[in-house]
Formats: C-alpha cells, sequence, structure tokens
C-alpha cells in the first residue's frame, strides 16, 4: 500500500526527498474549458462555494505563485481572507520586473511575504532597492532566453523553506511550469457554463503538443461536485509512472 501511503502526506514526501516545493496546479474553466471570456473577463467562472475552496488551498500550501500577467491585470492580494488562517507566501514569476509599486502585493508586502522572480538586470537595481525598502524579496533567476528558470526557482524556494506551492497562474505560466516539469498535481474546477469564442483564454497556452502521444499523462485521484461545479484532482504521471497511468487510463 506504498501509493495509499504516500497520498497521506505527498507534501511532506516529497519535499523531504527532493528539497523542492510540491507544485499544484489549479485553474476554474467553464465546460467548453474557457477560463475567461474573449475579453479577458473572469469574473466570476466558478461559484461562489468553489471561490471559497480556493483560501482553503491558499491556506493548505506554503506559497502561492503568479505570473505578472495576473498581478497586471487583476491586481489581486493572494491572501487568506478567512479569520485565523495563515496566508502563503506569494511569489510572483516577473522576468522584465514590471511589477508595479503601487500593486496590492506590493503595498502589502510588509504584511504578507512576498518573493519576485526576474531575469533581466538592465535597469533593474534601482526598483529592486524600492521593493526591498517595501518588504518585498527578490530573486534573480534567468535561463538562457531572459525568462524565469523555473527549476531553479523550485530549488532556489526550496532552500527558503517553501515546502508546497499553489500554482495560480495564466495559460502561460502553466505552460511553463508543465514543460519545465515542476508540477506534481492538477486541481481543476470545471463550472457548467459555455463562454465559447476562438479568442478565449484556456487553462495551458503554449504551442502546445503535435502529436496526441506527446500530452502529460495525468491520473484521477479524485472527482467531486463542489456547489454546482465539479473539482477534478489529478497526480501528473512521471517517467517511471508513465506505463502504468496510460494502463489505467
Amino acid at each position: 500500500m506504498e501509493e495509499e501511503c504516500l497520498s497521506l502526506n505527498e507534501i511532506f514526501f516529497h519535499y523531504i526527498t527532493t528539497k523542492m516545493p510540491y507544485v499544484a496546479m489549479k485553474y476554474a474553466m467553464t465546460l467548453d474549458g474557457k477560463i475567461a471570456s474573449f475579453s479577458g473577463d473572469s469574473k466570476w467562472v466558478t461559484g461562489e462555494k468553489a471561490r471559497e475552496h480556493t483560501h482553503f488551498l491558499r491556506k493548505k500550501y506554503r506559497g502561492i505563485l503568479v505570473g505578472i500577467g495576473t498581478v497586471l491585470a487583476d491586481d489581486p492580494m493572494l491572501n487568506v481572507r478567512v479569520e485565523g488562517w495563515k496566508s502563503p507566501v506569494r511569489i510572483v514569476c516577473d522576468s522584465k520586473l514590471r511589477i508595479p509599486l503601487g500593486s496590492q502585493i506590493v503595498k502589502s508586502a510588509e504584511k504578507y511575504r512576498t518573493i519576485v522572480a526576474y531575469a533581466e538586470q538592465k535597469n533593474a537595481e534601482e526598483k529592486i532597492k524600492i521593493l526591498h525598502t517595501m518588504g518585498v524579496e527578490t530573486i534573480y533567476c534567468p535561463d538562457e532566453k531572459n525568462q524565469i528558470d523555473l527549476k531553479k526557482l523550485m530549488a532556489d524556494l526550496g532552500n527558503r523553506g517553501i515546502d508546497s506551492i499553489l500554482l495560480e497562474g495564466g495559460g502561460t505560466l502553466n505552460d511553463s511550469a508543465l514543460r519545465a516539469g515542476i508540477v506534481k498535481e492538477v486541481q481543476a474546477f470545471v463550472a457548467p457554463k459555455l463562454f465559447g469564442g476562438v479568442a478565449g483564454k484556456t487553462p495551458v497556452e503554449g504551442i502546445g503538443v503535435e502529436l496526441p502521444s506527446e500530452a502529460v499523462e495525468l491520473k484521477y485521484t479524485d472527482i467531486c461536485q463542489i456547489g454546482e461545479d465539479i473539482r477534478i484532482k489529478c497526480q501528473v504521471c512521471d517517467k517511471k509512472q508513465e506505463e502504468s497511468c496510460l494502463q489505467e487510463s
């Protein structure tokens, strides 16, 4: 019953053996796979009960990760709005350090621990100084294309004691996280709605895979109804599990 035992505390076992955070990708979408309408409006895809459950997830995970696009579009707080519950460490992937100093995340950094990961140093020194004075921590972790190296970022966050991360990114960051191989779990909240439209945003963007055989393989671990919405929970199959996942699917 090794699999059952590991599932009781997957975060601890993953972190203690890899020293990397356990990353769970979470998103809300319509039944036709849209996370926003063609105008970009996403309030609200799912119902109130599902949105309340999001605060439980933010309490469960040590950190919450988003991209700069989410910050610029929604100006979120990314905290837990339930009295007595601790908020996660807020982490923003921001290659070009575009985060506004007047954003809610920056203004509340002294209250809620906040980390901004960046990849371009040009003209960044002054802004970094200001961010530090406002309580924001920064991590420099570029890849060869001057984008955030997500594997390096995870290693750095693991060294800082962050054992788990709830990824609430948009389609671009979700695609990058999957390609980097850092995602261990997917939680999809599916609403009984249809947005339609070729321009509507989807949970995972990028160029996608060329062939169905190249898909990221998942394994269902739980399906339940929350309010009017359905939550589907899956584990991402690694190379060792790929054959068994394919057989079970």
